[in-house]
């Protein structure tokens, strides 16, 4: 046998190992598994980095956590706390047909709405057990009409969440980076919400 044929054997071998066949992919819709992974994080807090940070982004040098706080029934509630600002929290409901929407709860200090809350998206599909993206919805639109192209993904596996952003036509991106191999002190409850 020469070194081609060699060469071209063993591609062959490791492609057909390296990728699950279709009859082995899982079962159920991706949106189902990232759900029931999320919520396997309740109750637990994390540190994250900016990925992309520049000295005028809001979020340079301060301390970012994420606190997976609630997980009921079709609902998970991740408050984003950025240093001592504790306005932020990440909603993430179950819709039918198994998609899941994403909402930012922004809250004054003295627990008011914020005049810019309640934007996100809807998954467009079930996606994938580690990723779901969410295209900004009508809602989104007509609060912010420049987020209109908006498209926020979440991916999430045994060691990472990362909350990211970007705008179409725009450079710009949102990259937050959390490590789940290490776990932090919960932080304080988020503006308006009770415990």
């Amino acid at each position: 046998m020469n070194k081609l044929t060699t060469v071209l054997i063993t591609l062959l071998f490791l492609s057909f190992h390296a990728y699950p066949q279709r009859d082995q992919a899982p079962q159920g819709p991706g949106s189902l598994a990232f759900w029931e992974n999320l919520s396997k994080l309740c109750g637990k807090s994390f540190e994250g980095e900016m990925l992309n940070a520049s000295e005028n982004d809001q979020f340079y040098g301060k301390k970012l956590v994420m606190h997976v706080r609630t997980c009921e029934d079709g609902k998970i509630t991740i408050p984003f706390h950025v240093g001592d600002d504790h306005s932020r929290t990440w909603v993430l409901t179950m819709e039918e047909g198994n998609v899941i929407k994403l909402k930012h709860d922004h809250r004054h200090e003295d627990g008011s709405e914020d005049r810019v809350t309640q934007y996100g998206g809807i998954s467009s599909n079930t996606g994938m057990a580690r990723l779901q993206f969410f295209p900004a919805d009508q809602e989104t639109t007509d609060l912010i009409p420049y987020a209109a192209t908006n498209i926020w993904w979440i991916t999430l596996d045994d060691t990472t969440f990362s909350y990211n952003l970007r705008r179409i036509n725009n450079d710009s991106s949102i990259n937050v980076k959390f490590d789940l191999t290490r776990e932090v002190e919960t932080p304080p409850t988020p503006w308006g919400w009770e415990d």
